[in-house]
């Protein structure tokens, strides 16, 4: 099974060279990561990664007892934007203690955050809501996948800090929690 296995590593990167990029720079299309998709289950692989200089590519998907199948790409970092200048502090050193009571809820994946699962809909929260590490506290879609956030934290939401529809990045901070309660 090992060797079968071996195999058909060796076939999938052959063949994969045929949708690699032909730059570095340049990016896998769709058609080309399906065409990967199609070749790892052809070949009975549950796992495939390809890099080339500042490329990379890692597709995994999971068994037929799994049922769906995650595929993840990795592409370079784009260039970050050069930092704004300092904004002036808005309130004096008293503040500092009550901030230590506040965790910032980040995002944990790049994408397009929703305040809400539809344009119709209330947000999932909003300032003054007291939350729990179960509580979904927005969407964050990527690449068609809508994915619920949760805050893993308990609190008071102080501060919404990303507007609906607005684009953020991994890291970001979303919100703020009280967790005073």
């Amino acid at each position: 099974m090992a060797k079968r296995q071996k195999e058909s590593v060796e076939k999938v990167k052959s063949e994969s060279k045929k949708a690699a990029p032909k730059k570095e720079a340049d990016a896998l299309g769709i058609g080309q990561i399906s065409d990967l998709v199609n070749l790892m289950k052809k070949n009975d692989l549950t796992e495939f990664n390809f890099e080339n200089g500042t490329f990379k590519i890692s597709l995994k998907r999971g068994g037929a007892e799994a049922g769906a199948m995650p595929v993840q790409a990795v592409f370079p970092a784009a260039v970050p934007p050069a930092p704004a200048a300092p904004a002036p502090a808005a309130k004096p050193a008293p503040a500092a203690e009550d901030e230590s009571f506040i965790e910032v809820v980040k995002s944990p994946m790049v994408g397009t955050f929703y305040a809400s699962s539809s344009p119709k809909n209330p947000p999932f929260v909003s300032v003054g809501d007291v939350v729990g590490p179960d509580k979904t506290l927005c969407i964050i879609e990527a690449m068609k996948v809508f994915n619920e956030i949760k805050g893993d934290v308990s609190g008071k939401i102080v501060a919404v800090l990303v507007k609906d529809g607005e684009a953020v990045e991994f890291g970001r901070p979303l919100f703020k929690v009280d967790t005073r309660g």
